[in-house]
């Protein structure tokens, strides 16, 4: 028997205060119902592309930079005062995020969104298919995992003294070496196991400026004690924990007198099965 392909599911359609004037603002749509209607066809356009479990729960309405406020108005602070400060996100998916923090005043075409999947992009651009001020960032798909797209780079002792490529003539993440004031990811890193996420974490290392201030952030799946952790359905995933991710990222950095880190977890309970409570880990890696 053919099983069905799984859709999105609008139980999970329940919007905060500031995701909902998001949506408005964005989209041009100020009705309720009609809101509701466009982001769930928006949605089943996005499982089209790739059926990942965080889009069948609606995952890519939420704003989740927010949700880490210090370093959120950090980066805000960074992109007023410091010029041609870089922001890039990660598996930016729809890129509702870049988005916000642009409306919020970081300036639209200092940031880089990047996903795997450029088709999440393309329905990103239908969602948000008014809004009051263009969005000027770039967008550029590609894999983390392909080193020409991004290698693992030696981390700069000074700022690089040739000026920062156009973020739109970019093929590869790889001429931004030094140059990125701030790196975000939201639910990202937990798609890889243990040894690509470190991988993964220096890559991002050498591509961040060396600028004190500078800093990676974002949130991600998480467990109490690190290891392997039942998802949805048969999928595993590699869970760190506060410690680990903590270790980890020392360890990128040579030395806890690098960098500054903070981390902490939520409960966001049972969402991906019915028997392991799902941890958010949210976290922030600042050169110091």
């Amino acid at each position: 028997m053919t099983m069905p392909e799984p859709s999105a599911d609008e139980q999970f359609y329940h919007l905060s205060d500031s995701e909902r004037a998001f949506l408005k603002i964005e989209t041009g749509i100020h009705n309720e119902d009609e809101l509701k209607e466009h982001v769930m066809s928006m949605a089943k356009a996005a499982m089209a592309v790739h059926p990942y479990p965080c889009i069948r729960r609606l995952g890519f309405i939420r704003l989740k930079m927010t949700r880490n406020p210090e370093a959120y108005e950090h980066v805000l602070n960074l992109g007023r005062t410091v010029p041609g400060a870089i922001l890039i996100e990660l598996g930016c998916c729809f890129g509702n995020d870049v988005r916000q923090i642009a409306r919020a005043g970081f300036p639209s075409e200092n940031i880089l969104a990047s996903d795997l999947r450029g088709g999440f992009w393309d329905v990103s651009q239908k969602l948000y298919a008014n809004p009051p001020t263009p969005f000027k960032g770039a967008f550029l798909a590609g894999d983390v995992n392909d080193p020409e797209f991004l290698s693992i780079l030696p981390q700069l002792e000074s700022p690089p003294t040739e000026p920062a490529p156009a973020l739109k003539s970019l093929t590869s993440l790889n001429p931004l070496h030094g140059h990125v004031s701030a790196i975000h990811t939201g639910s990202f890193f937990h798609l890889f196991n243990f040894e690509v996420q470190l991988e993964v974490a220096r890559k991002f290392a050498g591509i961040l400026s060396p600028r004190p201030g500078s800093i990676i952030f974002g949130c991600h799946g998480s467990f109490p004690t690190k290891g392997i952790v039942r998802a949805s359905g048969t999928n595993k995933m590699y869970c760190h924990s506060v410690e680990s991710w903590t270790e980890m990222w020392e360890g990128v950095f040579s030395g806890k007198d690098k960098v500054e880190i903070k981390a902490w977890m939520t409960n966001s309970g049972k969402v991906l099965n019915p028997e392991t409570d799902f941890w958010m880990l949210y976290w922030s890696v600042k050169r110091l």
